[in-house]
């Protein structure tokens, strides 16, 4: 598991909760809709939008659809239980992104735009540095951005 703290829009947030759980049946209407959000009951892969404002608009297979307003903060548990991740409200449409993630949860976290295929990459390499041996921890793991002068 991947260790996530970071910021990200609301709407990257909302992204990724739907690539990782209904895209394949939200309606068209409610994809295109920034204040559209999928909420799922408690247990394993729970889903809870904290906002001023939520009202139900439709349940569609385990997915309750909820317009909501003013979000404040989004729980979301993936049903494997190997992610857990929160978006906190920091200002306005900007939150904080905080918790553990899944290998598929990192593909969906970059495909949504919560996080950078840099970061991934970023935290890859430094992984790889501290699964290092010891005798091999002090080479050299700087990255050329260009031509040697």
């Amino acid at each position: 598991m991947v260790n996530i703290d970071t910021s990200a829009s609301l709407e990257s947030f909302r992204k990724f909760i739907i690539v990782s759980t209904c895209k394949s049946f939200i309606p068209e209407s409610y994809l295109r809709d920034y204040e559209v959000f999928p909420e799922r009951e408690d247990g394993p892969g729970a889903i809870y939008i904290e906002a001023v404002d939520k009202v139900t608009l439709k349940r569609i297979r385990e997915m309750t659809f909820v317009n909501a307003k003013e979000i404040l903060g989004i729980i979301y548990s993936s049903k494997s239980g190997n992610t857990q991740l929160k978006w906190r409200q920091i200002r306005k449409k900007t939150g904080k992104v905080s918790g553990t993630a899944s290998p598929n949860a990192l593909v969906n976290l970059v495909e949504s735009g919560v996080l950078t295929q840099e970061w991934v990459d970023d935290y890859l390499i430094s992984s790889q540095n501290l699964n290092k041996p010891k005798d091999q921890s002090n080479e050299s793991t700087e990255i050329n951005s260009g031509p040697a002068v």
